[in-house]
């Protein structure tokens, strides 16, 4: 086998279970292949081009959230109406798959950075962002 085949042919792709209480289930959480990553990056970007925080934990949930067969359970457009769920799960997916997919703080401060809507700017309750 050639090394191209080797590569092309290896399971890098992993999955792990994610218990939402919330949602009475347990969802997968799976890494992104690079097209995936691009494409959820290019999500991120606001219509003046710029990089937005504005709905980040539930657009990663969109694209990282799996069923038992490894299949997305959202599409991109599902973003909007998981943003209306619990903050609370839709934070425990963000962590497992910022973990998983390799997402860093500085990933995410970079997005901030070159936000204008900043972290805090999609929340509803009013508080102020810090």
């Amino acid at each position: 086998m050639s090394l191209r085949d080797k590569i092309l042919a290896a399971e890098d792709r992993k999955t792990v279970p994610l218990e939402i209480p919330e949602w009475d289930c347990t969802v997968g959480i799976t890494t992104m292949s690079g097209s995936e990553r691009d494409a959820f990056e290019a999500a991120c970007l606001g219509d003046d081009g710029k990089m937005s925080m504005a709905n980040i934990r539930a657009k990663l949930a969109a694209f990282t959230v799996v069923d038992d067969k490894g299949n997305r359970v959202f599409g991109d457009g599902d973003a909007e109406l998981l943003g209306e769920k619990s903050a609370a799960p839709l934070a425990r997916i963000f962590d497992v798959s910022s973990k998983l997919n390799r997402l860093s703080k500085d990933d995410v401060a970079e997005l901030a950075k070159n936000s204008d809507t900043g972290l805090g700017a999609g929340s509803p309750s009013g508080s102020p962002s810090h």
